[in-house]
């Protein structure tokens, strides 16, 4: 029972992310950091990430993509390999800020805030199961937050909602969402 009650919220967050759209033109694109593989290469869910920040990006929705993620199990950091992910999708480097100390979503949001004093409405590309709790956090750094999810691969993409569930649960348990 339990264990359906999980896949169950896992598909619900899946398919909330999924029914999330950009509205309009913001101050900034904020790309959330995911996972890079041994020897520099992108993890599927960054890949994704970074190219749907770079269509977002080419239909004139921000001015700049602020790239967030610090170095995990491989280096370089998730922001230094988003952001080259971001040129090979022609986005000119100097539209790109990269924030690359932060090691959870809570300081992705508050470390690209420091990066961007002024910005009152952006929008946060992760993935389609992270939409809600990405949306919240970044509210608590933001004044107006908009949040889309894209796809990666089935495995990492349910591995990572069913992490998902117990990160919103934990999250709610604490008061932070």
């Amino acid at each position: 029972m339990l264990l359906s009650t999980v896949f169950a919220a896992a598909l619900g967050l899946d398919l909330h992310g999924g029914r999330a759209r950009a509205r309009g033109r913001y101050d900034a694109i904020l790309l959330a950091g995911a996972g890079v593989l041994p020897g520099g290469r992108p993890s599927r869910p960054l890949a994704s990430r970074a190219r749907r920040a770079a269509e977002l990006f080419h239909e004139g929705r921000a001015p700049l993509v602020v790239v967030t993620g610090g170095v995990g199990a491989s280096p370089p950091s998730e922001a230094a390999v988003a952001a080259s992910l971001l040129v090979g999708h022609g986005v000119p480097s100097e539209a790109i800020l990269l924030e690359d100390r932060s090691t959870s979503t809570r300081e992705n949001a508050r470390f690209a805030r420091a990066l961007l004093p002024t910005a009152q409405r952006v929008l946060v590309v992760t993935d389609r199961f992270h939409v809600l709790r990405a949306r919240r956090t970044f509210a608590q750094a933001f004044p107006e937050v908009d949040a889309v999810g894209c796809v990666s691969a089935p495995w990492p993409r349910m591995r990572g909602a069913l992490r998902e569930v117990v990160a919103v649960g934990a999250h709610a348990a604490f008061g932070d969402l």
